[in-house]
């Protein structure tokens, strides 16, 4: 087994499409929260909030999304798919393989994505949802609807990688790709090189470039999906409800997402929810705000036991 001097033992599994590799903490018989990361991030954005879960008593699960670090497509033959679709079906296949019937599920950016799809679309796999910047299922119907140029500046790599220069660009520096997003994402995280590098290793992934390409290409209309995704999509077209017990998180430092007071992605939200205001995180907020977000992963447990 390789190892993380911080999460412990990387653990495999299979599922129907990848080779998963992730951490598992804490009592295997205790309650389960998958903790999702984002893009371009990894599993280290959960190093400390991972550890505070598992002391309070909860299994911790920790896995690398597809393209990153260990995981691994089984066949060289399936479709590199970066799309919202195939993230939320990998939430709940691993889900299958590790045998769980239901988890809390807690993420950003990418991984806030992929648990907002699962909690819409599987509902009652979902014991609870922890999402930062609210309702993350994109409108894809929306995908030539431009935005506030202040925001569009800010998402400069999603065009980047409409391009054929951008596949090179990613492919050459993944690092320094990285890097420039994390500094505009969080402009009050001081993170250091050597945490970069260490991260940057999950990019060292055959099929990484694929992915993030695809990903980018497929939201924004420019790329079809996989064509075993096509049903779920077409669900989520319609950008439908989440009803599970959530708390919705906003840093008021993230340099992408300006915070809000919830309002905006309110009436996505059918079940008791609650929306907070995390002061000075940027956008990696479980990285920046542990505490905080750990806080949420717990108390949204107890919404669901009051609910």
């Amino acid at each position: 087994m390789t190892t993380s001097a911080d999460l412990g033992d990387v653990r495999h599994v299979r599922t129907s499409t990848l080779d998963v590799g992730y951490h598992d903490l804490g009592d295997s018989s205790s309650p389960a929260v998958h903790l999702l990361h984002g893009y371009p991030y990894d599993v280290h954005s959960y190093v400390d909030v991972a550890g505070e879960l598992a002391s309070a008593g909860l299994r911790v699960i920790v896995p690398y999304l597809r393209g990153h670090g260990p995981t691994r497509f089984r066949d060289p033959a399936e479709k590199r798919s970066g799309q919202q679709a195939a993230l939320g079906t990998d939430v709940i296949e691993l889900m299958d393989a590790l045998k769980l019937p239901n988890a809390v599920l807690a993420g950003y950016d990418w991984g806030g994505r992929a648990a907002c799809v699962a909690a819409a679309a599987w509902p009652d796999r979902v014991r609870g949802l922890v999402s930062v910047n609210g309702y993350l299922i994109q409108d894809l119907r929306a995908a030539a609807r431009p935005l506030p140029p202040q925001l569009e500046a800010g998402f400069w790599y999603f065009f980047y990688f409409l391009t054929e220069r951008g596949r090179a660009g990613l492919e050459a520096d993944p690092q320094g790709v990285a890097e420039v997003i994390w500094r505009k994402n969080s402009p009050k995280w001081s993170f250091t090189d050597d945490e970069l590098k260490r991260v940057a290793r999950s990019f060292v992934n055959p099929d990484y470039v694929d992915v993030v390409i695809h990903s980018y290409r497929h939201r924004l209309a420019y790329a079809d999906g996989a064509e075993r995704y096509a049903q779920l999509e077409r669900f989520l077209a319609d950008q439908p409800a989440i009803s599970v017990p959530t708390i919705t998180l906003d840093g008021t430092a993230d340099g992408n997402f300006p915070p809000t007071d919830g309002t905006p992605s309110a009436a996505h939200f059918t079940g008791v929810r609650e929306h907070r205001q995390v002061l000075d995180a940027g956008h990696n907020l479980p990285r920046e705000r542990p505490r905080e977000f750990a806080r949420a992963v717990i108390d949204v447990i107890g919404f669901g036991a009051t609910d």
